[in-house]
């Protein structure tokens, strides 16, 4: 069962598209959009990626972060994102730990859930039914931009 609404987000630590070190405090005083997919370049989670990818402008200059999360490492990664032109890090989760603290372990995948965490670092919205082609424009309607 996802976490709810009030919770203090889990803090971790892993690599993004880039290889990169990402933490979540490293977006202290921001909004995170941290949303889970099951696996890189598959049509769901294609369609997904590509409604924040076409969208990501709306989030811009707003303190939002996008940050998408998979159990797929680094390299398949970086091809989905260079595939799609994916203007935003994917979080590569290979041992599964941030699935697991953000309880969306669908055994050996991440379940499709989003998680909103707010400045402070509290969740402040939870989708766990997404319409992948309108995902961030839901979003975005419910943040009130």
């Amino acid at each position: 069962m996802a976490l709810t609404v009030g919770t203090p987000a889990p803090t971790f630590t892993t690599k993004d598209t880039q290889g990169n070190s990402v933490s979540l405090a490293d977006f202290a005083g921001k909004t995170v959009i941290l949303y889970f997919y099951p696996k890189d370049d598959t049509p769901g989670c294609t369609k997904e990626a590509c409604s924040f990818r076409d969208n990501y402008s709306a989030y811009q200059g707003k303190d939002i972060v996008v940050l998408g999360v998979s159990a797929d490492g680094e390299t398949s990664h970086q091809q989905f994102t260079e595939k799609f032109n994916l203007p935003f890090p994917l979080l590569a989760d290979v041992d599964r730990s941030i699935i697991q603290a953000y309880d969306v372990d669908g055994g050996g995948y991440a379940k499709r859930v989003t998680y909103v965490i707010d400045a402070a670092g509290t969740i402040s919205h939870v989708y766990t039914t997404i319409n992948t082609e309108t995902h961030a424009t839901d979003i975005l309607a419910d943040l009130g931009l």
